[in-house]
């Protein structure tokens, strides 16, 4: 059994949350692609993710696939050759006031980051997509705002990835969607991107104003030049 398989079998195996009193409505929900250069990060599966063992079923995921889509990656190929993944890999139940699913807490994401950290190290991506404000917290200041750096991306370049999971932003290049092509005539194919993506939820209304599809555009363009690049 390879290692990224062993660290599959531990993640469903898991009860640290559960034996630290915390409420797990269901265990861990990821998808292992074949080809892995882009690793899809978001906050933690919903309802159906855990009922499917799906990451990003029902209604988030035709949001977001459609964005992938207008990147150039169908639904299909994505899942199978890429890797999903969340901050924390099990359902966390439904919030207290019953409108959506709880934030998975500091402590529950403390409890998880190991396996998070183990994923990148193993996978060791050339592009992380981060899904919504809580895994953009990964790599982004906790005060980052969406409208900050949606449509924009970053690049760690080789040298800076000695440890895969680098992830100071004084090590990095920022780079808008028009910068992105020139910079890529000379940019080295083992770096690695990172470029935020807002949560696809249905119950989200920022992807509903138009100043903010206009972001989303620009993040789906950049993606689309990541994509072209490697191909």
């Amino acid at each position: 059994m390879d290692s990224l398989a062993v660290l599959h079998a531990d993640m469903r195996a898991c009860r640290r949350c559960l034996d630290g009193g915390f409420s797990i409505a269901s265990g861990a929900v990821f998808s292992s692609g074949s080809a892995r250069r882009v690793m899809l990060i978001g906050q933690a599966p919903g309802v159906t993710e855990a009922q499917v063992k799906r990451p990003f079923n029902a209604g988030s995921g035709r949001r977001l696939f459609q964005w992938l889509g207008e990147a150039g990656w169908d639904e299909e190929t994505f899942r199978a050759e890429q890797y999903m993944t969340a901050v924390t890999k099990c359902y966390p139940g439904k919030a207290a006031n019953g409108k959506g699913d709880r934030v998975p807490s500091k402590a529950e994401q403390t409890l998880c980051r190991p396996f998070l950290e183990q994923e990148i190290t193993l996978v060791r991506p050339r592009l992380i997509i981060l899904v919504g404000g809580l895994a953009m917290k990964l790599v982004y200041p906790t005060s980052t705002h969406l409208e900050d750096v949606i449509g924009t991306a970053v690049y760690f370049p080789p040298e800076s990835l000695t440890s895969p999971l680098n992830f100071d932003l004084a090590t990095a290049v920022p780079l808008t969607n028009e910068q992105l092509p020139s910079f890529l005539e000379t940019a080295a194919g083992d770096g690695r991107f990172i470029v935020p993506l807002p949560h696809p939820s249905g119950a989200s209304l920022w992807p509903n104003k138009p100043e903010n599809r206009q972001r989303i555009t620009r993040a789906v363009t950049i993606l689309r030049h990541l994509r072209q690049w490697w191909q």
